[in-house]
């Protein structure tokens, strides 16, 4: 009996050294920067980091390919270094022995990359899946609609504009108004001074001349 199972162990170990190599055609390496991601409380990497990978993996590939029930036996990790870097192939649930086109693998990986990233404290720049584009955020749509934001602006500068052409009238006509103000005093000016340039003389009386008409009527 345990010869049986050390023999299936054996022949498992096997396929996967064939089924997973550097620069397999459906594989893809796998670079994590933890360090640089998390400075001082970075975690170390071991055995149950990577067994979470593989788990996540697993859940991935179930998530993508719902009609397939992938384990984490599923996910076969190679030439792994020190640095945190390392392949991995999936094979089929139903054929060990076949692998999981490359296609499936970085859809699936896309379609879950927020939750792999996540599980790790990483992000897509360091949690690198190697020929899979990061993927882009999820744009953010703004409380008031652009087109608001637009009528807003047009509404305001049309405001601002009328503002400025009143206010300018209304300076000039002020200004001509004082102007004309101006001109008034100057000649009601003009026409003091030439006045008073004229000269008067005082009539004298003639007291002949009254006692003349005195003696007339007596």
């Amino acid at each position: 009996m345990w010869e049986k199972i050390l023999v299936l162990v054996w022949v498992s170990s096997a396929l996967a050294e064939q089924l997973c190599q550097p620069d397999a055609v459906e594989g893809y390496r796998v670079r994590l920067s933890i360090k640089r991601a998390l400075g001082l409380q970075a975690y170390a990497w071991n055995d149950d980091e990577m067994f979470l990978f593989r788990a996540t993996l697993a859940f991935a590939m179930r998530n993508h390919l719902s009609n397939q029930d992938f384990q984490v036996s599923n996910i076969i990790v190679c030439d792994e270094t020190p640095r945190v870097t390392f392949w991995f192939v999936v094979t089929s649930p139903l054929n060990a022995s076949v692998l999981v086109d490359k296609a499936d693998v970085e859809q699936a990986v896309r379609k879950s990359r927020h939750r792999i990233n996540s599980a790790f404290l990483l992000s897509d720049q360091t949690l690198e899946f190697m020929g899979i584009e990061p993927t882009l955020a999820v744009p953010v749509e703004p409380e008031i609609p652009p087109w608001l934001i637009a009528f807003g602006v047009v509404t305001g500068t049309v405001c601002t504009g009328l503002i400025l052409v009143m206010v300018s009238a209304l300076i000039q006509n002020t200004c001509k108004t004082k102007k004309k103000f101006d001109e008034d005093e100057e000649q009601n000016d003009d026409v003091w001074k030439t006045a008073e340039s004229i000269p008067t003389y005082d009539g004298v009386y003639n007291m002949s001349f009254s006692d003349e008409e005195r003696f007339t009527q007596m």
